[in-house]
Parts: structure tokens; C-alpha cells; sequence
């Protein structure tokens, strides 16, 4: 089992950064490649960032890529995603997801361990 903590979400205007935090708790975090996810209301759930194992490898959607950077540091048990220059569109519930691979997945359906996800609110 792992445990999942989101933090650091919260009300920016446009143009402005926010940067999030997942705080693993349970097995080894560095055993697990890790995703982050948005959901905002009426739409489905969307990938916006991966992240495997080691670190080493990152992988992002062409509507984030370039605003958005996950990293993680295994020593701390937390993986982070930084978002700059946000827009009224990443206006959504974001939520970390931990997956029993080397690898990360733009699938949801293939991790494995879920936060309950933090607000964040994009003003115009």
C-alpha cells in the first residue's frame, strides 16, 4: 500500500506558478513511477505529467509541455509539479498517482495508488 498527499494548490491569476507536492507514505516511493493527473468539472480525467522511477525520464502532453515540470526526489518520498505561466484552463482538481512499473503511463486505468487530489483555480 502507499499512501498519497497532495499539497500546495490554491487560487493564482493568469500568467502566475504554483507548485504542488505528493507526500508518499507506505512502501518504497522509489519503487513506483509516478503520474500527475487533472480533472476539471464536466470533462475527463487528463494526464498532464510522468515521471519514472529514477527520475531520469519525464513525459508530458503537448497542451502542457514547455509550462509544466514534474520531478520528484526519492529521498524525501515526494514527487513535485511545477506549473508556470498558468492559464484559466488549468483550472481543475489535480491528483498524483503512484504505478507499480519503471515507467509512467498516460493512462489512468494503469496506476495503481491515488491522492485525493488539491484545487487549483486559475483567475483571469
Amino acid at each position: 500500500q502507499v499512501q498519497l498527499v497532495e499539497s500546495g494548490g490554491g487560487l493564482v491569476q493568469a500568467g502566475g506558478s504554483l507548485r504542488l507536492s505528493c507526500a508518499a507514505s507506505g512502501r518504497t516511493f522509489s519503487s513506483y513511477a509516478m503520474g500527475w493527473f487533472r480533472q476539471a468539472p464536466g470533462k475527463e480525467r487528463e494526464f498532464v505529467a510522468g515521471i519514472n522511477r529514477s527520475g531520469t525520464s519525464t513525459y508530458y502532453p503537448d497542451s502542457v509541455k514547455g509550462r509544466l515540470t514534474i520531478s520528484r526526489d526519492n529521498a524525501k518520498n515526494t514527487a513535485y509539479l511545477e506549473m508556470n505561466n498558468l492559464k484559466p484552463e488549468d483550472t481543475a482538481v489535480y491528483s498524483c498517482a503512484a504505478r507499480s512499473s519503471a515507467y509512467a503511463s498516460d493512462r489512468a486505468s494503469e496506476y495503481d495508488y491515488w491522492g485525493q487530489g488539491t484545487q487549483v483555480t486559475v483567475s483571469s
